[in-house]
């Protein structure tokens, strides 16, 4: 059986996370703190701590920051993506997410953002942080989701289409809410729970949104990606058409994020099971008070 070819540039996406370290513009992270506090706002609801936390990807230190004070890590670490980030201190590493240089059982608590949607192999990706947590241990992560600049993906191809007679992919692919689900079911997780929130961010033109996510370090790194730029026509084409059919009335235009979040953990006997068949001690018609009915052959 043939392996599975991989998606994403990862040699691009580290340039580019780095081009975007080194760029730093203010502003950029805007996404990134809307996901950090929400996962912090999560981290307050669990009611135990950890021994052991790690921020996985690290960059900008905004993850790190909201499981701090979140008051439920004992000790951190904040494990850098691909560089260490010039703006913190020195991360305590610095690694590929994509090959997770952690023991196994080392940590009790692994929370990663907007970074697993550019990882080839996301099964394995999550079997080594399954594998990396210590028995009920906790893994939360957040990426985009299916619906993710839908709006972008639109523009751009039926402009391409128009002008050049064809289009190419422009926009990365995102998984949906229930394929990351059972991903996290076929990694081995215990009570995996996935939800999804749906950002909605508006600009002046489509350019504006370009620049903000170049600025983060996540435009498209498809490896089958087509080598040769969009022209200005295109582009220029693409812009109007963002404007016409995804505006609101005062003119500026929508940009959409389904942000995903992933909630799994490490099995552990102390953990809640679901009951065998057959071991119910009340009837449902019972419990609804309705009377019960055989249903004929």
């Amino acid at each position: 059986m043939s392996a599975q070819p991989d998606l994403f540039d990862r040699t691009l996406f580290q340039q580019r996370r780095l081009k975007a370290l080194s760029a730093a513009k203010p502003g950029a992270d805007f996404l990134l703190k809307a996901v950090a506090d929400d996962l912090e706002e999560r981290l307050l609801l669990v009611n135990r701590s950890f021994p052991t936390a790690v921020d996985l990807g690290g960059h900008t230190g905004l993850i790190s920051d909201a499981i701090s004070r979140s008051g439920k890590a004992e000790s951190l670490l904040r494990a850098d993506l691909f560089s260490a980030d010039p703006s913190l201190p020195a991360p305590d590493l610095v690694c590929d997410d994509a090959l997770i240089p952690l023991r196994d059982q080392c940590a009790d608590l692994i929370v990663s953002a907007l970074n697993l949607q550019f990882v080839n192999d996301l099964p394995g990706c999550l079997i080594q942080i399954r594998r990396a947590l210590a028995p009920d241990g906790l893994f939360l992560a957040t990426l985009p989701g299916a619906g993710t600049l839908t709006e972008l993906r639109d523009s751009l191809t039926r402009a391409e289409l128009e002008i050049s007679g064809g289009a190419a992919a422009r926009v990365l692919p995102f998984a949906d809410t229930r394929d990351l689900g059972s991903l996290l079911q076929r990694a081995g997780f215990a009570l995996p729970v996935t939800d999804q929130d749906i950002v909605t961010v508006r600009y002046d033109s489509m350019f504006g949104l370009i620049a903000d996510l170049r600025a983060m370090g996540a435009t498209s790194v498809l490896k089958e990606r087509s080598r040769v730029p969009l022209s200005q026509g295109v582009l220029l084409r693409a812009a109007e058409l963002y404007a016409e059919n995804h505006a609101d009335p005062d003119g500026r235009i929508r940009a959409t994020f389904a942000l995903v979040t992933l909630s799994g953990w490490a099995p552990h006997e102390s953990q809640q099971k679901p009951l065998r068949p057959g071991s119910a001690k009340t009837r449902l018609a019972d419990a609804l008070g309705v009377p019960e009915r055989k249903i004929r052959d």
